[in-house]
C-alpha cells in the first residue's frame, strides 16, 4: 500500500503544478474561461493563504507563519502516514485520504516555495502589493502600491477553479443570482477537501479498534442450551 499511496501522492502534486504552470503562462489576472456552462469555470486569482484564500494575518510575519505551519503539518502527516502504512491493520481507505491530505498541503508549499524564483511580480496586480498590520496596502511616498516580500517561502498559491452554479430565483433576495459556492480553488485544495471528507465519513470504520484475540463472546442468558453448550467448550 505504501507504493501505491506514493502514486497517488505525486500524480496529484504533477497535476497540480501542471494546471498551476498553464494558468500562469495562459491566462491573465482575473480572467476566466468558462468549462461547463453554469456549472465550473476557470478564474485565475493568486491568494496569500492557505486552502480557498484563509490566512494567517497579513505581511510578511504572517506568510512566514503559514508557510512555516505548512512544514510542521506536512512532516507530521509523512510520519503518521508511514506509521500507518507500517501498521498492517490500518485501513486502506486511511492511507489514502492522509495521501490526499498530504499531496494537498504540499502542492500549496510548492507555489510558496518556488514561485517568486520562477515567475516575475506584476506590479499592476493587487495581489502583488504589500499590505500592512490592518490589511491595507502599503503605498510610497509619490502613492504608488509597494510590491510584496517576496522569495523563499513567501510566494502566493495560485488557484483557478470556480463552481458558477447559482442560487435559483424562488431564494431570498440575499441569495438569488449568486453563486452557490463561489470559493476559488486548485487541484490542491480539492485533494484536501476529499482526503478529509473521507476522514469525516468513514472515522468510524477507520479507527475502530481491532477484536481482542482473548475477547470472550458475550452470550444473552435467554440463549437456548445448545448455544449454551456451544459456548462453554470455547473455555
Amino acid at each position: 500500500m505504501g507504493k501505491k499511496v506514493i502514486l497517488i501522492i505525486f500524480a496529484i502534486l504533477l497535476i497540480d503544478q501542471l494546471v498551476k504552470v498553464w494558468v500562469k503562462l495562459n491566462m491573465y489576472p482575473h480572467e476566466s474561461i468558462s468549462v461547463t456552462d453554469g456549472f465550473l469555470q476557470l478564474y485565475y486569482i493568486e491568494n496569500r493563504g492557505m486552502a480557498f484564500g484563509t490566512t494567517l494575518g497579513s505581511g510578511s510575519i504572517g506568510k512566514y507563519a503559514l508557510s512555516l505551519f505548512r512544514l510542521v503539518a506536512i512532516v507530521a502527516i509523512a510520519i503518521y502516514i508511514r506509521k500507518t502504512v507500517l501498521d498492517k491493520t490500518s485501513a486502506k481507505g486511511l492511507i489514502i485520504a492522509l495521501g490526499l491530505i498530504f499531496a494537498g498541503a504540499m502542492g500549496n508549499l510548492i507555489d510558496g516555495l518556488f514561485y517568486d524564483f520562477i515567475f516575475d511580480l506584476d506590479p499592476n496586480v493587487a495581489w502583488n502589493w504589500a499590505l500592512d498590520g490592518n490589511g491595507n496596502f502599503v503605498l510610497d511616498e509619490f502613492g504608488h502600491p509597494v510590491l510584496r516580500p517576496n522569495g523563499f517561502l513567501l510566494g502566493s498559491v495560485v488557484d483557478m477553479f470556480q463552481f458558477t452554479t447559482v442560487w435559483p430565483n424562488w431564494m431570498p433576495e440575499s441569495f438569488r443570482g449568486t453563486f452557490i459556492f463561489g470559493a476559488i480553488w486548485n487541484v490542491a485544495d480539492f485533494s484536501i477537501s476529499v482526503g478529509v471528507g473521507l476522514i469525516i465519513v468513514r472515522y468510524k470504520s477507520f479507527f475502530k479498534k481491532p477484536a481482542s484475540k482473548n475477547e470472550v463472546p458475550i452470550v444473552d442468558s435467554t440463549a437456548s442450551p445448545s448455544v449454551k453448550d456451544s459456548t462453554s467448550s470455547i473455555h
